[in-house]
């Protein structure tokens, strides 16, 4: 059974991801900073820190990937003047992307999932913290271990 410092120390690690909102990458200096000088202290910190960690590098992989798939949507949308792509194989087939298509409807769909798993992130370190002041040990669902 952790202390009640470890307890403390293992939902500040876990907390410290929100300090991204001060400062540029706090998300991952703030804990990792906390779990290096702690995680010799007990195995729940260095478990919980571990945890912490790995699902902020996960949530960065997510993101870039879902980046990658939706900002070329909102490329070929803001270009509206220039017929990007225009063509005319047959008759029946005719694309033309210079104009609002529905790549701008399924862009604004990947972002609206962004702004979901955001909110789900906030949720889940929230709950990550309170399993950690409460003594237990917390698995973030949909985590990458880079870690180990």
């Amino acid at each position: 059974m952790p202390s009640n410092h470890q307890n403390n120390i293992a939902t500040c690690i876990h907390l410290s991801t929100f300090s991204r909102f001060f400062f540029p990458f706090g998300n991952f200096i703030a804990p990792i900073v906390l779990w290096i000088t702690n995680r010799d202290k007990s195995d729940f910190i260095d478990r919980h820190g571990k945890q912490a960690i790995n699902f902020q590098l996960s949530i960065l992989l997510y993101t870039i990937v879902l980046g990658m798939i939706s900002i070329p949507f909102f490329i070929f949308n803001f270009i509206n003047d220039i017929n990007v792509i225009n063509l005319n194989l047959f008759e029946s087939i005719h694309i033309n992307i210079g104009k609002p298509s529905p790549l701008l409807y399924l862009g604004g769909a990947l972002g609206g999932l962004a702004i979901i798993g955001f909110l789900i992130e906030l949720a889940l370190i929230i709950r990550a913290s309170l399993k950690a002041k409460e003594g237990e040990d917390y698995q973030y669902p949909f985590t990458i271990h880079f870690i180990k």
